[in-house]
């Protein structure tokens, strides 16, 4: 990179970091302080910004608590206090993303939210196995059909069939039945596969693309259903 190449490069970021902190409202840059300080200064606001991950938390867990009845509420309790820590740990590696757009407070409290979210969908997945194969092509069918689209439809699922059998590789096709057939959280598949969220959504659009092309050579198209 040449030196007048580089010193754009740093100036962008300089007017980038500028435009962020005239965004950011007095409380958030409190906090932004605070967090960066040192001493009880930053403990005392570790504290207080733990405080508001763990409320976030458990309200995501209280709205979701219904979908995992056989849960008590202390291991209710239990998962939205990992939730926090976790988003807690997250937020502090972040600190330099938060552009000001909205409070720090809000910001932050999102984080809290989607830690419970996964943390909750893998708890009702816990124990499940995770087909390698989906049991039925029942989800791209509908049920009231006239005979001619009956058939139509027949042929589609063939097709569709033989090429996710064909063209994909086998890791393409299990992240694809198992996110856009299965409804499987992508958190959870991602878990038990050893991999994260971008490794898996790179390979369910690079199946959904091959899928789509390998259908469009035979003059069929086919929408399948989002990922969860």
């Amino acid at each position: 990179m040449s030196t007048v190449t580089l010193r754009g490069v740093e100036a962008g970021a300089s007017e980038a970091a500028v435009t962020a902190r005239q965004l950011q409202d007095d409380e958030s840059r409190a906090w932004l302080r605070d967090l960066r300080a040192d001493g009880a200064v930053r403990d005392d606001a570790l504290a207080r910004l733990h405080e508001l991950l763990v409320r976030a938390a458990r309200f995501e867990v209280a709205r979701r608590r219904v979908t995992l009845p056989h849960l008590r509420g202390d291991e209710l309790d239990d998962i939205a206090l990992e939730a926090a820590d976790d988003a807690l740990m997250s937020v502090l590696r972040r600190l330099d993303d938060f552009r000001g757009h909205s409070r720090f407070s809000t910001w932050v409290y999102k984080f809290g939210l989607l830690e419970a979210a996964v943390k909750l969908r893998k708890r009702a997945w816990q124990g499940r196995e995770i087909p390698l194969e989906p049991d039925t092509w029942n989800v791209f069918a509908s049920t009231r059909l006239t005979p001619d689209l009956e058939a139509e439809q027949g042929e589609l699922l063939d097709a569709v069939r033989e090429e996710i059998a064909d063209s994909l590789t086998p890791h393409q096709r299990r992240v694809l039945l198992a996110l856009a057939v299965d409804g499987v959280p992508i958190d959870v598949l991602a878990e038990r596969l050893g991999s994260n969220r971008g490794a898996l959504y790179k390979t369910l659009h690079d199946a959904r693309r091959k899928l789509r092309a390998s259908l469009s050579e035979r003059g069929l198209a086919l929408e399948l259903p989002k990922e969860t």
